[in-house]
């Protein structure tokens, strides 16, 4: 079992990273948010990994945090999650985010997930809620919190965002702080705004 690998960061695509270790090329599957914790190419990186041995395949994933490598062993614990949807989970929230909407059984949330559907969902929730490490942060002064009322018209903004295209965890930040009372259209046009200006 490969622990972790220290070398150079030889490259990167959208879902891998290339890892010389003393001359041996070592391609990783990440998860998007790791892979933007990497720094610049031809730095000295270390990533922690978990290697998948199949029979007619070896493949290697790659975290740049413990924490995100036992989110994902506890992922693939979970019938119909293997290695490239867990992977899509943690590219869509961090791991305490993650916990967070387990703990909340947030089912909505979890099914934005690419492959992740309502009944996945759920059977997350059923066998690894409180098995993730939580966020454990207060929450900000003035974070969204929407009354019932508004709840709907919040939802159909963050599958407007998703579907042009933003990541589940960017979707939900450009609502955060969202005046209540706005309809759907005036609502977008916060979140872009928002986006903007990040």
């Amino acid at each position: 079992m490969i622990a972790f690998l220290c070398g150079v960061l030889a490259g990167k695509t959208a879902d891998t990273a290339y890892i010389d270790c003393n001359g041996v090329g070592f391609a990783v599957g990440m998860s998007a948010n790791s892979l933007s914790d990497l720094p610049a190419q031809g730095s000295s990186v270390r990533v922690f990994t978990y290697m998948q041995v199949r029979e007619d395949d070896i493949s290697l994933f790659g975290f740049t945090s413990e924490d995100e490598r036992n989110a994902f062993e506890k992922l693939i614990s979970v019938s119909g999650i293997g290695p490239k949807v867990a992977l899509a989970a943690l590219s869509s929230y961090r791991p305490g985010d993650l916990a967070d909407a387990l703990a909340s059984e947030d089912v909505t949330k979890l099914s934005r997930i690419p492959g992740i559907g309502k009944k996945t969902a759920q059977r997350m929730i059923l066998e690894l809620k409180g098995k993730l490490a939580s966020s454990a942060l207060p929450p900000a002064e003035g974070l969204f919190s929407p009354p019932e009322e508004d709840k709907e018209a919040l939802g159909k903004v963050i599958e407007d965002l998703l579907a042009l295209g933003f990541a589940p965890a960017e979707a939900e930040l450009a609502c955060k702080g969202m005046p209540r009372g706005l309809d759907e259209g005036r609502a977008l046009q916060y979140a872009l705004k928002k986006i903007g200006g990040a």
